[in-house]
């Protein structure tokens, strides 16, 4: 499972996939805005590529309001961006020199004084300020206002069977602010809906697996099914526990004490505390201290029912259950997002670096790289270097559904994983057998057959394809510097000759085949509130345990933040602390049996069983060395050791 903010994202969504912009340089500094006149500076990105000329409809109403946020850009964005690479590369004498929050914000915040001469501008065109953080200024008001303040018109523009507002050039400010402005997001309503002060909903209806289980890795053979590649296949896992994952991950005796794990999502479970410490108990891991897991909320949720609030507890209680399972003494904060639009989610990872709230920061969420529009990019990136520049790293799902093309028609990344600014955590088949032994992994890709009615074949085996990690090339990001080198070239240039960006960095188990169990309070057919588990996985599965991995790493090298890390994964490449994941570790065909409640929690409805072919990534595959399915591979014995080194 991975939340997916895709359909639901403010002024992003259903955008055309978007050209590569000059300011995405690869961990580099930032393209100064271009200049719209003598007395204006362009804001790259405002426009979306679906505002086209053939697709323009006419003005928008002057009355016609809009809401939107002013990215200020802070006193030398140039020097955020340089700063943030330094610190992150261990080749460079400013590596591991942090600053405090205090500190980056005096050297690279904005001033009292651009805050001030932004807020005027906007307030002489006749907006409203609605609000002023040390990131942005938003504001409200009416078209007219809004085409003074920006320099451009607001059209009407045919999208599909709908018509949303943008503006018809790219926005701008005046050149007087100096640079103040990083970017202003909102002028475009593709999808906005008004919000309303929601309540959360209860629980979501009850998911249960149905057995037979194997405990660990071909521990109960499926003998009276068909076989499937030749042989007799195992039952899938009930849900690997933490004593597992810790084992096949190379944890050792480290725990994550002294360490902190953000982690992001949207909105909040009302029975987290509960579910997490009973399922600690139930499965042996360490009992939760009074404070070792805090939640950060805002005071209102909103677009509860357009983002599916419900759904999103069962991700918090996967991301902190994977976290706490594989570093117990990890300390944990939530960090809930009022929805799942981005500025929404933007402002719970500003929490997270405005204040300093941990070091490793778990993110199971995120879109298609088409729906992601520059000028959200831009702010996103600026908190990625903010907390780069303080010691925290950021971990994305890669995505759940390969190359996307069977999803979306298009081959493409998720974002923000796509971002040069984080790590992207891509996904593995695991398989760990008897007293916890690492046998083998595969890349995560799924494709599914079901049981004949006579039971004496699989129907159309393999089947089709129905899941699988994230990755690919990225069509807007440039390369980074820490993938050269390291990632085929063939990869990198897939869609531009200078080479792109390609995702994931790193990766672990996210097969739902051969998941993490996970204990949560779900509601019931008779409507009673319950705690039950179930097996579940997705490249959700594999961020907060990479995040979970790197706290032992932190806690190996005495507490001392590891922060972006990508740069240190890299060096690391082609050494033995990763296992090299392909998709044919045995050398034949690897499936498992599972079974299935056909209405999802008991078996009055009947009983569906299906074969699950493991490596079969949509056209995606995990082979020796690095790979567009796990990156450079997996955390091995060794990998938590080699932070000592450092």
């Amino acid at each position: 499972m991975r939340s997916n903010r895709a359909a639901l994202r403010a002024g992003a969504s259903m955008a055309a996939t978007l050209p590569m912009i000059a300011g995405a340089l690869a961990l580099g500094i930032p393209a100064a805005h271009a200049a719209d006149s003598p007395t204006r500076d362009t804001l790259a990105g405002t426009k979306p590529a679906w505002a086209t000329a053939k697709a323009d409809k006419g003005s928008t109403s002057d009355s016609a309001q809009v809401s939107a946020r002013v990215y200020l850009a802070g006193r030398d964005a140039a020097g955020l961006a340089a700063y943030a690479k330094a610190v992150s590369d261990p080749a460079s004498p400013a590596y591991g020199k942090y600053l405090s929050a205090q500190q980056s914000r005096a050297r690279f915040g904005a001033t009292e004084a651009q805050v001030a001469a932004v807020r005027s501008w906007l307030t002489a065109a006749g907006l409203k300020i609605t609000g002023t953080t040390r990131h942005y200024v938003s504001v409200s008001g009416e078209v007219a206002a809004v085409e003074k303040a920006f320099g451009t018109q607001l059209h009407n523009y045919t999208k599909g069977s709908r018509t949303y507002r943008a503006p018809s050039k790219s926005a701008s400010a005046p050149a007087s602010l100096d640079g103040a402005v990083l970017t202003v997001t909102g002028l475009d309503n593709a999808p906005h809906k008004a919000a309303s002060k929601d309540q959360l909903p209860p629980p979501d209806a009850v998911f249960k697996n149905s057995g037979p289980f194997s405990s660990y890795y071909g521990s109960n053979t499926a003998s009276t099914l068909p076989s499937a590649y030749g042989k007799k296949i195992p039952y899938a896992v009930q849900g690997y526990t933490g004593k597992q994952l810790r084992a096949a991950y190379g944890a050792g005796g480290y725990t994550g004490k002294g360490v902190r794990i953000a982690i992001t999502d949207a909105y909040a479970s009302p029975t987290i505390a509960y579910d997490a410490a009973t399922y600690a108990k139930a499965h042996g891991d360490a009992r939760w201290k009074t404070g070792q897991l805090t939640q950060v909320l805002p005071s209102d949720y909103t677009r509860t029912e357009e983002c599916g609030a419900a759904g999103w507890y069962g991700e918090e209680t996967l991301d902190v259950e994977a976290v706490h399972a594989v570093a117990p003494a990890a300390n944990v904060t939530y960090v809930g997002a009022a929805s799942c639009y981005d500025d929404d989610l933007l402002d719970s990872l500003s929490k997270i670096v405005d204040n300093h709230l941990a070091d490793i920061v778990s993110n199971s969420w995120g879109d298609i790289e088409a729906n992601q529009t520059p000028d959200l990019a831009a702010a996103y990136d600026q908190v990625f270097q903010f907390g780069a520049v303080e010691g925290i790293g950021f971990y994305f799902s890669s995505g759940d559904n390969g190359d996307e093309v069977a999803n979306t028609g298009t081959k493409q990344v998720d974002t923000p994983a796509n971002s040069a600014w984080v790590t992207a955590v891509g996904g593995t088949s695991l398989a760990v057998g008897k007293n916890d032994k690492y046998l083998w992994e595969t890349g995560w890709g799924t494709d599914k057959a079901s049981l004949s009615a006579d039971g004496r074949s699989w129907t159309d085996f393999p089947g089709a394809y129905t899941s699988g990690a994230g990755g690919g090339t990225s069509k807007t990001v440039a390369e980074p510097y820490y993938q050269k080198g390291v990632v085929p070239k063939a990869l990198a240039t897939a869609n531009s000759a200078a080479g792109n960006r390609v995702v994931p960095d790193i990766s672990a188990i996210a097969d739902p085949n051969t998941g993490f169990r996970v204990g949560q309070t779900q509601t019931f057919p008779d409507g009673t509130e319950q705690y039950s588990e179930y097996r579940i996985g997705g490249t959700s599965l594999a961020a907060p345990v990479i995040a979970a991995v790197q706290a032992l790493g932190q806690e190996a090298r005495g507490g001392k933040a590891i922060g972006f890390a990508n740069p240190t994964i890299y060096s690391k490449y082609g050494s033995r602390v990763y296992h090299d994941v392909t998709d044919n570790p045995t050398g034949s065909g690897l499936a498992v049996a599972r079974v299935d409640f056909a209405n999802s929690y008991d078996a009055t409805d009947g009983l569906l069983t299906s074969v699950r072919s493991l490596g079969k990534d949509s056209s995606l595959s995990a082979v020796k060395g690095y790979d567009d399915v796990t990156g450079v591979g997996t955390p091995a014995n060794g990998y938590v050791e080699s932070y000592r080194r450092r």
